[in-house]
């Protein structure tokens, strides 16, 4: 993908801030697309971490300087007269004053010095976190949700207030999943603030090729997501403990890193599955292309996690789709808004490994159905994912988002 630099952006174009936590994990691809994608603004990445630049290069990347919390000021008079008149020290009662306002990043310094025409701050949490300084910069900002940020520290009372204040004062939010629109509705966004901006997914580079069935019975079925237990792993386990018995050479590849990894072999050893899982760790977006190409339904059981934590529309998922992959997957989150059940892939409820075997069934034993899903799944990711119209859509929320300034 194309880097940014400063010489090359058309200094005529309204400037935007890309403000997020970390630029960029390596999940964190669609990020990068937007990013490198403008066509009609310029923009800076501000960010508290930057890693993996050699994965996504881009300039200018501004790492935000972490501020020192200044000394309180002690006052002299009182220190005295506790001191040296009452002879009480130390003194009952603080008698030092607190420096504000205090901003942990120079933030504010950074926003009045290029003075940008609109802030995006990516992920929701960290527009709580950056409220405050971007309050005292000033101008316009928009907030963008993703997935895990409409349930994150909601039991904090603190939290859920500066949350409804980025409500009140961002000029629009967004998110990638009617789903998550609604989630933010029910925490208190206004509805006329919320514009839905999908995941956008580069398709030019990705053939569409129609999936049959392998005549040598080698299935392989493939998810690539972080490895933590809203991606339904442990579900689909046991969906292939049943799948096993009618189909014994089939493979179920995970491609990914996360804190299940563990727990992932431990359970597929304990259903006697260790020679039907493959998990291959992190991958490129060129190996995991290879592992699309090379799969035959891509498998992605989300499930609602105790706290409430949900998918968007996982990219991977819409990825898979453009190489020709049916789904078979959950009825979360914003999984249905790209996944129709019974055109482009199989949807069954959310932790229900027996209803997720049968649909996997249901797909290996009609060479008919996985083909005709195939092609539709291809088809229908290109009419309502593609990146440019994504990437636009993006555009046009920035300048609804300035002519509200």
């Amino acid at each position: 993908m194309p880097s940014c630099c400063p010489d090359a952006q058309d200094k005529s174009k309204p400037l935007v801030v890309s403000l997020c936590g970390t630029f960029l994990k390596p999940e964190m691809q669609s990020i990068y697309r937007q990013v490198t994608g403008f066509q009609r603004v310029r923009t800076i990445v501000y960010t508290q971490n930057h890693e993996n630049a050699e994965l996504f290069p881009f300039e200018p990347v501004k790492v935000l300087k972490k501020l020192p919390r200044p000394r309180p000021r002690g006052n002299f008079v009182k220190r005295f007269w506790y001191k040296h008149v009452l002879k009480v020290w130390p003194p009952p009662r603080p008698i030092e004053r607190h420096v504000h306002p205090y901003y942990p990043y120079d933030l504010v310094a950074r926003l009045k010095k290029n003075d940008p025409e609109l802030v995006h701050v990516y992920y929701g949490h960290k527009a709580v976190h950056y409220y405050e300084m971007i309050r005292a910069w000033g101008g316009p900002f928009v907030v963008s949700f993703h997935g895990v940020d409409v349930s994150k520290f909601l039991d904090r009372p603190a939290y859920v207030a500066t949350l409804k204040k980025v409500f009140a004062n961002a000029k629009l939010v967004m998110a990638r999943s009617q789903s998550l629109l609604d989630r933010l509705v029910v925490l208190g966004c206004p509805k006329d603030k919320l514009r839905l901006n999908r995941t956008p997914i580069p398709l030019e580079h990705l053939n569409a090729v129609p999936r049959t069935t392998p005549s040598d019975g080698q299935w392989r079925l493939v998810q690539a997501c972080r490895l933590i237990p809203k991606k339904g792993i442990i579900t689909a386990l046991k969906a292939l403990k049943i799948v096993t018995e009618t189909h014994p050479n089939v493979k179920y590849v995970i491609c990914g890193v996360g804190p299940l990894a563990g727990k992932i072999q431990r359970t597929a050893a304990e259903l006697e599955l260790s020679s039907h899982v493959e998990l291959r760790g992190w991958m490129s977006q060129d190996q995991l292309l290879q592992e699309y190409e090379a799969a035959h339904i891509f498998l992605h059981p989300s499930e609602t996690t105790k706290d409430a934590d949900q998918e968007g529309i996982p990219n991977s998922m819409l990825e898979a789709m453009a190489t020709g992959l049916p789904v078979v997957a959950t009825q979360h989150g914003g999984i249905p808004e790209a996944v129709t059940h019974g055109f482009d892939g199989l949807l069954v409820p959310e932790r229900s490994p027996d209803q997720l075997a049968e649909a996997l069934l249901s797909l290996m034993n009609t060479p008919s159905l996985l083909t005709t899903m195939s092609t539709h799944a291809a088809a229908s990711v290109r009419a309502n994912f593609g990146a440019n119209a994504q990437v636009a859509a993006m555009e046009d929320v920035y300048f609804e988002a300035i002519s509200r300034k």
